[in-house]
């Protein structure tokens, strides 16, 4: 009896057990084939893309640049053994007889703040070098962003597809219903079912495009995430509120990462010239010595201490090569900086009238087109089943109504897709 409850303890326990791990892996399972938002995937992406990882190294690098720049000259110190004689008395060897060490001590002095500038410089070309990683973490995250947009419309397509089959198949059965009563003849309810197998391939090519845009994020995003359990959520819709260009003109001006780059590069040109000028100037080198000579016939002068000065005659090059190449790349710099400025405006001008007209092709959809479509199917279906239309006009109706909303669906994707190209453009985000 004894054995016996403790066999029934031991598998009540295990029953607990595995009810227990199998309400974990539920649970796991339910958490993994949530959707993630865009600001999750956004999250996800900057911590685990090992390009901008390798790009925030180089980062680091010139961060690292800084402490070479500002450092000071090692001195040096020389140490000088001479004197050394064979003595002639006794034919003897007296290796210290007559022999002076000379320790010196000599150091670079660096004048018109050549470390100071060299610091500048680096400073400035790790700025450079921070602007020039987020303007690389915003293209890449445009292009993360159209891919979690294409994502979005493949499954607003599929659901689409999906429910204008369930449609479908309410008027198959009341088809059939109508044929059995003999109210529809046998060619007609053929045509009908035979249709059906276009809203099929619809389906099934619906459901390739989704799993290919999954795996297109998923690479993006270097997950390892099986696709059947990786997904996205967000709304896929527009907003008809546009502020007026100039805004936004103004906002890339103000956060563009490669029209703050540029500006960076002209004041460190700037700084390579005062640099350039100032390498030109003479550095002394200061020295110091002591001496011992034990040669010495003045008992009393046995020991010495010198300084010395050395000033090189800066006659034939004084740095002008470096100074007027400096001199030019302030203007190049310039020059690109420009160049920028325009592409920008271009950029944010372009981007901008694809939002508009995007809008202005939703907004009549929206209002008007998607529910005349709705009606003339529902209308036409509704007269069909009481003999009012023909099967062409009921065919027709199913027809124009899936044309109308998919053509509303892709607008939407294009909508998103230019208000990221506009988010690119100003350089961060101004439509969400």
């Amino acid at each position: 009896m004894n054995n016996l409850r403790s066999f029934s303890t031991r598998r009540v326990s295990r029953s607990r057990v595995t009810a227990v791990l199998t309400l974990l892996f539920c649970a796991a399972t339910a958490s993994a084939q949530q959707g993630l938002t865009w600001d999750q995937v956004k999250a996800k992406f900057e911590a685990a893309n090992p390009v901008l990882k390798a790009d925030q190294s180089n980062v680091d690098e010139l961060k690292a640049e800084e402490i070479t720049a500002y450092l000071r000259p090692n001195p040096e110190f020389t140490m000088t053994e001479d004197g050394t004689q064979f003595a002639p008395k006794n034919g003897t060897w007296q290796p210290v007889k007559g022999t002076y060490l000379i320790p010196n001590f000599s150091y670079l002095h660096e004048r018109e703040h050549k470390r100071e500038l060299r610091l500048q410089s680096a400073k400035e070309g790790t700025q450079i070098g921070g602007s020039l990683h987020e303007d690389l973490d915003r293209n890449m995250l445009f292009s993360l962003r159209s891919a979690f947009v294409q994502t979005l419309q493949a499954k607003a397509v599929l659901e689409l597809a999906k429910a204008d089959l369930e449609y479908y198949d309410k008027i198959i059965a009341i088809s059939q219903a109508r044929f059995k009563d003999g109210n529809l003849a046998q060619v007609d309810l053929d045509r009908i079912e035979l249709l059906r197998v276009q809203y099929e391939s619809e389906i099934e090519t619906a459901t390739v495009n989704l799993r290919t845009q999954k795996i297109q994020l998923i690479q993006l995003l270097d997950d390892r995430t099986p696709v059947d359990q990786f997904d996205v959520t967000g709304p896929f819709d527009f907003s008809s509120d546009l502020k007026p260009l100039t805004d936004f003109e103004q906002a890339a001006m103000d956060a563009r990462p490669d029209l703050r780059a540029a500006v960076q590069s002209i004041e460190q040109a700037k700084t390579n010239h005062k640099l350039a000028i100032a390498n030109g100037s003479t550095d002394p080198t200061f020295g110091a010595w002591y001496t011992y000579n034990s040669s010495n016939n003045n008992p009393n002068g046995q020991q010495t201490l010198g300084l010395s000065v050395s000033i090189p005659l800066r006659i034939f090059d004084r740095n002008q090569g470096e100074k007027q190449r400096t001199l030019i790349d302030i203007d190049r710099n310039q020059q690109l900086t420009d160049a920028a400025r325009a592409q920008v405006f271009s950029d944010v001008d372009s981007a901008y009238e694809q939002v508009r007209s995007n809008i202005a092709l939703l907004t009549p959809y929206r209002a008007k087109y998607r529910d005349q479509a709705t009606r003339v199917r529902d209308t036409v279906t509704y007269s069909y089943q009481r003999g009012g239309a023909s099967l062409m006009d009921f065919l027709n109706a199913q027809s124009d109504y899936r044309v109308v909303q998919l053509a509303y669906l892709q607008l939407v994707g294009s909508y998103l897709s230019a208000a990221s190209q506009l988010n690119l453009a100003v350089g961060r985000d101004v439509i969400p």
